[in-house]
């Protein structure tokens, strides 16, 4: 139940009301829009300004208010990221969902997510001053904090596959790849558990199949076994591997 609606002008304002008790950000409000009977101040980002998009050399600068869907059609979004947007959420979701409540409210069947850990994504958050860490550290410790910004490298080879029931459903498992020039390999893994996990972070992509399949091991759930996972994951990472 929202008991105090606050709309800041400044980052500033925002943050100095994000400090006290009960009170949180509102961006797309796809996440408020759950019923819940705890009274709650929300503070409303929309007059910050923090929905860009910006290049930066060999970097996209997005804002933590920024849709899904207006990421999706920029013709900035790489390419293979294009597929992991679509499948987080239908379209009148993407349309209100904003970048960084997806990673908030994240888990481990969240496509975005995975994508973005296999470019190593860094985020922005400001608690009250900035700091910039890897997202792998953000989905293991969930600081607190406003986001403000999510930074993507341009300069990599990206490849993302998927298995799923039906094409849109969130996937049982998925794949995804991020490569360098200099040869360095990230592998991520989602369909499973609390977060996508980093299956490999080398300096080439050798031994990929048997990482991605080692990674699921014990990843039994409702949807799928653990045998069942590390025999896709691994098929999965080598048309990964193949496409880039």
């Amino acid at each position: 139940m929202i008991s105090t609606y606050h709309r800041p002008q400044t980052l500033d304002e925002a943050l100095t009301l994000l400090a006290q008790p009960n009170t949180v950000p509102l961006g797309g409000g796809t996440l408020l829009s759950h019923p819940t009977t705890d009274p709650v101040s929300v503070v409303d980002l929309q007059r910050l300004g923090l929905d860009a998009l910006r290049v930066n050399g060999n970097e996209l600068q997005i804002g933590a208010t920024c849709t899904l869907q207006a990421l999706l059609e920029s013709e900035l979004c790489p390419q293979a990221l294009q597929a992991p947007i679509k499948l987080e959420a239908p379209i009148n979701i993407r349309n209100t969902a904003t970048v960084a409540g997806t990673l908030v409210a994240s888990d481990g069947r969240s496509t975005i997510a995975t994508m973005l850990l296999a470019m190593d994504t860094k985020v922005t958050i400001n608690n009250p001053s900035a700091t910039t860490i890897g997202l792998s550290e953000f989905l293991l410790t969930r600081p607190k904090g406003l986001i403000t910004s999510i930074t993507i490298p341009l300069n990599t080879k990206l490849a993302f596959e998927f298995v799923s029931r039906t094409p849109a459903d969130k996937p049982i498992v998925c794949a995804a790849i991020s490569q360098w020039n200099s040869g360095r390999t990230r592998l991520t893994l989602g369909g499973y558990g609390k977060s996508p996990m980093l299956a490999m972070d080398g300096t080439e992509a050798d031994g990929l199949e048997i990482a991605a399949g080692n990674a699921y091991h014990e990843a039994n759930d409702e949807w799928a076994s653990a045998e069942y996972r590390m025999d896709v994951a691994a098929t999965l990472s080598k048309r990964c591997l193949e496409k880039i």
